[in-house]
């Protein structure tokens, strides 16, 4: 085991160290073994076990060894017998060579070392103390007011739609910071009426109306006359506040019509959301056949409506037929004899764009029309028309026209978000009551409604 302890061939030098060691060893107190002896070198070596982790303890000794007169080496005391004698100091003795000078004497008797048994290795833990518990947070007293209740949708929607109209609100509503009611009251508020695109007729109304009001009520604050004002703005637009109808046919056939670039088929997306919301299953017609990306754009929509996961509690799905370069009228016929087929419960046509004067395409609207009465007898059930709402008194002329060409029964009023001209439904009440299904104020899935008078009329003057 100690084979570096071994005998070596001594050279004449080194037996003189080891005379002179012998001679420095004897210089030693003696001191009887009182228990079974260690070798230096297991006390001073570190454990050699792998992962033994720790500070080592080791205790200083003479780096001396004393031998034998045969070169063995003899038996040492322990440190810690070193460290407990109480014998008289060392007599001074003649330094060997090599020697320079003693250890320094100590004064008193030296402090005991504890010396583990041979079986325990000399480590000292290094394990960090457990971390003392986390003091708990304070406790909080229950708030004595109750928390917020979370914003439904409608209430988002009627938000939205006042931002939507505060341009044409703003105007409305400025003309009630004057401090009394007068003539001059009046004439401002019909100026702002006809400039959000009301109409002469639906202004005249209102104003009319708007006087009886406060004759009636006697109010003589300009508020007041707001208040009333959105009152009669509710009565004149009731008219309109019809909701669509769906369940009476099986399947309920709509024919989305409407002049270029006022969101047909942006609206028929948002629509299937609402149709997939009530569980309804929807098959659209791309009859738009001439025009690029027409069903591409079709299909976004209605993957959009389809993977909101406002059908996932129920059995609605929506589908597409199409045929590029087709027939519109040969595509909306395939498309109502798939969907009796198929059950679904609705079936759309999305048609082409055109505008009133080009009266070649509204022929072709009108053939449409017949052909889906001849697939389904009392079909289409609803033909609707989209209107932008940023056209203004034109919009009203689109309804006439496409009125006396199809006989529409619904509208659809599109970009309301911004527009200064939200005056216009007043003026479609008053020249062609139609009623009004949807209306929107933006681009997202939910920001296309159903309408409501009072709503708008509020939203209007907030």
């Amino acid at each position: 085991m100690f084979s570096f302890f071994k005998k070596k061939p001594a050279t004449e030098a080194e037996s003189a160290s080891v005379f002179t060691e012998v001679a420095f060893a004897d210089a030693l107190p003696k001191v009887a073994p009182t228990g079974p002896e260690r070798p230096l070198q297991e006390a001073s070596t570190p454990p050699s076990a792998p992962g033994a982790t720790g500070v080592q303890t080791q205790v200083p000794v003479p780096e001396l060894t004393q031998r034998d007169g045969a070169g063995e080496p003899l038996a040492q005391p322990s440190c810690d017998q070193v460290a407990a004698s109480e014998g008289p100091a060392a007599p001074p003795v003649t330094l060997p060579l090599g020697v320079e000078s003693l250890p320094p004497a100590v004064s008193g008797p030296a402090p005991i070392a504890m010396t583990p048994p041979a079986s325990v290795a000399l480590v000292t833990s290094m394990e960090e103390p457990p971390p003392a518990p986390a003091t708990p947070p304070p406790m909080v007293p229950p708030s004595i007011h109750p928390a917020p209740k979370p914003e439904t949708p409608r209430a988002g929607w009627l938000a939205r739609l006042s931002a939507g109209l505060r341009k044409t609100g703003s105007s409305l509503a400025g003309v009630f910071s004057r401090t009394k009611i007068d003539d001059a009251l009046y004439e401002e508020l019909e100026e702002a009426l006809l400039m959000a695109d009301a109409g002469v007729k639906a202004t005249e109304q209102l104003l009319d109306d708007l006087k009886r009001r406060v004759r009636e009520a006697r109010v003589t604050e300009p508020q007041a006359v707001k208040a009333l004002l959105v009152d009669a703005i509710a009565e004149l637009l009731r008219p309109l506040e019809r909701p669509l109808e769906i369940g009476r046919h099986a399947p309920t056939v709509m024919m989305v019509v409407g002049v270029n670039g006022a969101g047909k088929t942006t609206s028929i997306g948002k629509l299937t959301r609402h149709l997939l919301e009530a569980e309804q299953k929807v098959l659209m017609a791309a009859a738009d056949t001439f025009r690029a990306a027409a069903r591409e754009q079709l299909a976004v929509w209605a993957q959009r409506a389809d993977g909101s996961g406002v059908q996932a509690a129920g059995a609605g799905w929506v589908d597409i037929v199409s045929q590029q370069g087709g027939d519109p009228a040969a595509v909306t016929f395939d498309a109502v004899v798939a969907g009796k087929a198929r059950g679904c419960d609705v079936v759309i046509a999305d048609t082409a764009g055109r505008l009133p004067t080009q009266l070649h395409l509204m022929e072709e609207l009108k053939k449409i029309k017949r052909v889906i009465t001849k697939a389904q007898l009392d079909a289409p059930h609803e033909v609707l028309l989209v209107v932008d709402g940023n056209t203004g008194q034109n919009a009203l002329t689109q309804v006439k026209a496409f009125d006396d060409a199809l006989q529409l029964t619904g509208l659809i009023v599109t970009k309301l978000d911004g527009t200064a001209k939200g005056g216009v439904l007043a003026a479609i009440a008053r020249e062609r009551p139609i009623p009004v299904y949807f209306i929107g104020v933006g681009e997202k899935l939910e920001d296309l409604q159903t309408f409501s008078a009072r709503e708008f009329a509020q939203a209007l003057l907030s």
